[in-house]
């Protein structure tokens, strides 16, 4: 039985940093997003927000997927990780439109 208290107590503490990462690094650059486009309304800046969300959907989701799939030891979706990369593609993207968002300014 203590080996069950271990292994939950091992993956409620990856979970508790994986989340705190999340809130810490993905959710800024929301409210960022929103707060900017209170002064930059423009389409800019709206894009940048769903590249944003569509970012941490496709980065976390699949790295949570993963984390999941491993722990119950699920295997043959393995290939989830290849969504990893696009997710960091969609944060980089949704940086650049929000840099172009403010430099054109409506």
């Amino acid at each position: 039985m203590h080996k069950f208290y271990l292994s939950a107590g091992a993956i409620l503490g990856a979970m508790a940093v994986a989340l705190g990462a999340f809130g810490a690094h993905s959710l800024k650059k929301i409210i960022l997003t929103g707060i900017l486009f209170e002064r930059f309304s423009n389409t800019w800046v709206k894009r940048a927000g769903i590249c944003f969300i569509t970012g941490i959907v496709l980065f976390s989701g699949s790295l949570y997927l993963l984390t999941a799939l491993r722990a119950t030891d699920k295997m043959g979706l393995d290939g989830i990780g290849i969504i990893t990369p696009f997710g960091g593609l969609f944060f980089i993207l949704g940086w650049l439109l929000l840099f172009a968002g403010i430099i054109k300014k409506q």
